[in-house]
């Protein structure tokens, strides 16, 4: 499964007039121009995957660079470990995670899959928490990772949270692209998907964001009964097919999201 880099909000832009701080905005696009396919960039790369000049690309690396969080051999910039600490605040900020961990672990030890965890950012889903049993597709997605929203479980389910009109813009602004045979790039048809989804508290995604992947996913819901979250089970339709998933895991997923969602509002 690939692992996609960071990208811009396509769907929300918000620039609250002088409150929107250009350089600090300037610098974070500048650690988002870093991924797997360019982990290490000249300034003129890191300038123009920004869009910046080099001169301000170059403000911006070395800031970063005295901070830690950039390093150079004098030609070529790359991130240090010490980024993971921006993530990491998120992740311990949030009290979701702790509680979710040891239930995901038992859910991946009963059903002998992978289970992740994802919250909906814009048109994408973003990996918070993932528990892995083996390796199920080409690569393994890490937190942090990033895919389309309306061709995963994950997706497709906290869509399902939000009105009909919402669902419709976030649809209408993502890159609607056939990744699969499988493929629904049809916003109507997948706007039926995810009221299918709603309705039944569950959804099932069959090869449209990889062939050979199917993924079923459930909703955590917090006390005020939004959707804030959502868990998953992933694996290989040659070895469980969908109809197999559906029938043998999804009771055992639905639980696991419940009680998540139990330990959420008990603040356990």
């Amino acid at each position: 499964m690939p692992t996609e880099a960071p990208r811009p909000n396509a769907a929300i832009d918000p620039r609250p007039g002088d409150a929107y701080v250009q350089s600090f905005a300037r610098g974070l696009e500048v650690i988002r121009s870093f991924s797997a396919e360019a982990p290490r960039q000249t300034l003129t790369q890191v300038a123009g995957r920004t869009g910046l000049t080099r001169a301000g690309a170059r403000r911006i690396l070395l800031t970063l660079q005295a901070l830690g969080y950039v390093e150079s051999d004098g030609r070529l910039f790359a991130l240090t470990p010490r980024i993971l600490d921006l993530g990491f605040a998120y992740l311990s900020s949030m009290p979701m995670w702790n509680v979710a961990e040891p239930v995901m672990e038992a859910l991946v030890e009963q059903v002998k899959e992978s289970c992740s965890a994802g919250v909906l950012e814009g048109t994408d889903i973003v990996y918070v928490l993932r528990v892995s049993t083996r390796k199920i597709m080409r690569n393994s997605l890490g937190i942090g990772s990033r895919l389309p929203a309306y061709c995963t479980a994950l997706g497709r389910m906290q869509l399902a949270g939000l009105p009909d009109d919402e669902v419709l813009g976030l649809l209408k602004a993502s890159a609607l692209e056939a990744r699969t045979r499988h493929t629904l790039v049809d916003t109507e048809a997948l706007l039926a998907k995810v009221q299918q989804a709603r309705r039944q508290g569950w959804c099932l995604v069959n090869q449209e964001l990889e062939e050979g992947l199917v993924s079923i996913a459930a909703p955590v819901i917090n006390r005020a009964g939004r959707t804030v979250a959502a868990l998953n089970i992933s694996g290989q339709v040659n070895r469980t097919p969908a109809r197999q998933m559906q029938e043998t895991m999804l009771p055992a997923l639905r639980e696991a999201a419940r009680e998540v969602s139990r330990r959420l509002e008990v603040g356990a």
